[in-house]
């Protein structure tokens, strides 16, 4: 009963999302502010409805009820709570009801916290949102019914892919979610603003918080994909350049993107077209991400599904949203004149820059994950593109943009002086080249990437540092703390997420050039060196889990004979799926890693043993969390909430005697 009644729920918020689509959009254009007033309770209905479906599916995972086919394919009586619970995402229909339940929140969160939009942009926006959700609920409905029934129900299910029962897999696609599906609020306001012919400061304030907002979930949702892969596959790596980690990226780089062009937007009303595009081309990136996931035109770990008609459909949603976007943006190109006018050395022309090479960067990415696609449909040539091709095409435009972020950031607006704010990052200056000589002298016979990624990780944390040292004014040293502990939160946040990025930066390049790493065959009893390090196998044996099988061995870590770490890799195997699955042993240190992982038996005796030295790897974690925390410490400023704006506009559009309009400031 309550998995038809969640069945019912989703059908009627499909009806809901009809309604919210066409109603207030007629309205807006039309003037009739009672179809206007039906997009919020529209958007509030059909979360309240997708919510319901969501907790009747949850309710059947986690009662293992077995007369659902989703259930059936994708649990197990014996498995863990949590991976019951995450197991209404961990598969494609399940995921598809969770993209479609954020996606109505966001259109939700429009109704509660835009109360001071304009009435025609408000509803238009959420008019947007719910057109979005139309075809989502009904690709859902059509192709992917997440509540179809077995006649005769199994006494147990599948289980859940082996490899998705881990806690950083159990969170990571609702973080990663609220960051795709987050993009698309940037593109209905892009729409609407298109729609109505203006776009202005206004617009620009509206569109940066649910843009931030998108880039902080995207930020912490690719951090915890990075980091499950880098103690879950055994690899001893965090980053594959798989083509589902490249959609999750692309977005992500798009995003960064539109945030600092629409800081153009709102200061100097410039970069109106290019804000607008990057906003829908940041959506289309997420739709894009979604078709190779669920399309079956790649093969990853990561991907839900294997099926051609549902990718058509995919397809269409992005021809549609994404075509018919663009379309848009042409015919209304005279309407995004723009009015500020800036030198060529500038904070705006800082911003340019980079602008550019984030986009080029993500066209790099975008090229190297499609083109095995293209070359086998078009010259039937099979072709990898792998990691060293994106090594060698992306990094330097990231090495130009850690270059000119710290001397861009101080740049006055309008018209700056590169010799002034070169002379300010002089301390900085010194210091990253002071780190650089560091990492070069410890380091001995190896290559240059550790020295240039301190100098440019360091250049980025102490330019940010400066930049922010420096809006607490002159005088007393106490005077301009207590300057900088009332500066307003986006500054902070600003500083925090750019240290993030050097400690990024410096991560990086720390684990490819100052890793260690050994394969060998060890027995019980022996001991190898991994770097400074001794390794024993103390020992093997059989242990037995909820749903698993392992074989787990004790290797004790030591250093100069001293203890340092008693490690337990293991190798399981889930009986259901009969399917093995790594698990690494890892001691986490502040300046390295010791990584261990045991394979498979060898016909003379002894394990296959991987043992790796992880330089700086949790710096790379603690820089992710940084942005993230830099992101949020800026969504907190009153000045970037979209009310806070609003009221701004409403004031200047009641002088001005337009109701509806987008007020400019």
């Amino acid at each position: 009963m309550i998995v038809e009644l969640g069945h019912f729920a989703l059908i009627l918020a499909l009806m809901v999302a009809i309604v919210q689509a066409v109603l207030p959009l007629w309205g807006a254009q039309r003037g009739n502010y009672a179809l206007m007033a039906l997009a919020g309770p529209a958007a509030v209905a059909q979360f309240a409805l997708i919510a319901l479906a969501f907790g009747a599916l949850t309710w059947a995972f986690v009662r293992s009820d077995f007369s659902v086919l989703l259930v059936v394919s994708n649990s197990h009586s014996l498995k863990p709570m949590l991976y019951k619970v995450s197991g209404v995402w961990g598969n494609h229909e399940g995921s598809l009801l969770l993209w479609a339940l954020i996606l109505a929140l966001f259109g939700a969160s429009a109704t509660v916290f835009g109360g001071n939009l304009p009435e025609r942009l408000k509803a238009r926006v959420i008019a947007i949102q719910g057109l979005v959700g139309v075809a989502f609920l009904a690709f859902m409905l059509f192709t992917s019914n997440p509540f179809l029934r077995l006649a005769v129900p199994p006494l147990d299910g599948t289980d859940l892919n082996p490899l998705l029962q881990d806690p950083g897999l159990a969170f990571h696609p609702p973080f990663l979610y609220l960051g795709y599906v987050g993009l698309s609020m940037s593109f209905s306001f892009a729409i609407a603003a298109l729609i109505e012919g203006r776009i202005d400061a206004a617009w620009a304030r509206w569109v940066r918080p649910w843009t931030l907002a998108a880039w902080v979930f995207l930020t912490i949702g690719i951090a915890l994909g990075s980091w499950w892969a880098y103690y879950e596959l055994g690899w001893g790596g965090f980053w594959f350049w798989d083509p589902v980690e490249n959609a999750s990226f692309m977005p992500w780089l798009l995003a960064a993107a539109l945030l600092h062009s629409a800081i153009v937007v709102e200061k100097r009303e410039s970069l109106k077209s290019w804000t607008v595009l990057l906003a829908i081309l940041a959506f289309g990136f997420s739709l894009l991400g979604t078709f190779l996931v669920r399309s079956g035109v790649i093969t990853s770990v990561h991907s839900f599904a294997n099926d051609p008609e549902r990718g058509i459909f995919i397809l269409a949603i992005l021809a549609f949203f994404t075509g018919g976007g663009l379309v848009l943006f042409a015919l209304r190109a005279g309407a995004m004149e723009a009015r500020g006018v800036f030198g060529t050395v500038s904070r705006e022309s800082a911003l340019v820059a980079n602008n550019v090479l984030l986009a080029v960067a993500c066209f790099v990415v975008f090229l190297g994950t499609i083109w095995p696609l293209l070359s086998e449909l078009f010259i039937g040539r099979t072709v990898s593109v792998g990691e060293p091709f994106f090594n060698r095409a992306f990094t330097p435009f990231f090495i130009l943009l850690a270059l000119i972020l710290p001397p861009g950031a101080m740049l006055a607006w309008k018209r700056g002086d590169v010799g002034r704010a070169l002379r300010q990052l002089l301390p900085a200056m010194l210091l990253a080249l002071a780190c650089a000589g560091l990492a070069f002298a410890v380091q001995t016979g190896r290559s240059a990437v550790g020295p240039i990624g301190a100098l440019l990780g360091a250049w980025v944390v102490f330019g940010a540092l400066t930049d922010l040292w420096g809006r607490g004014g002159r005088g007393a040293v106490p005077a301009r703390l207590g300057r900088l502990a009332r500066a307003p939160r986006a500054d902070w946040g600003k500083a925090v997420a750019h240290v993030g990025l050097g400690l990024v930066i410096f991560a990086v390049s720390a684990l490819n050039a100052w890793k260690v790493e050994t394969v060998l065959v060890v027995d019980r009893g022996e001991s190898f060196a991994l770097g400074p390090y001794s390794v024993e196998m103390r020992g093997v044996e059989q242990v037995q889990g909820p749903n698993y099988h392992s074989v787990m061995a004790e290797m004790a870590v030591t250093r100069d004979g001293a203890p340092v770490a008693t490690l337990y890799p293991e190798k399981r195997v889930y009986p259901v799926q009969a399917m093995p699955t790594t698990e690494a042993a890892i001691h986490y240190a502040f300046l390295r890693d010791i990584y261990l992982v045991i394979g498979d038996p060898q016909e003379g005796g002894g394990w296959a043993v991987r043992a790796y030295i992880e330089p700086f790897a949790n710096w790379l974690w603690a820089g992710c969390a940084l942005m993230a925390l830099g992101g949020f410490l800026s969504l907190s400023d009153r000045r970037y909430r979209v009310a806070a704006g609003a009221r701004r506009a409403q004031a200047t559009r009641g002088r001005a005697g337009d109701p509806g309009g987008v007020a400019a400031e």
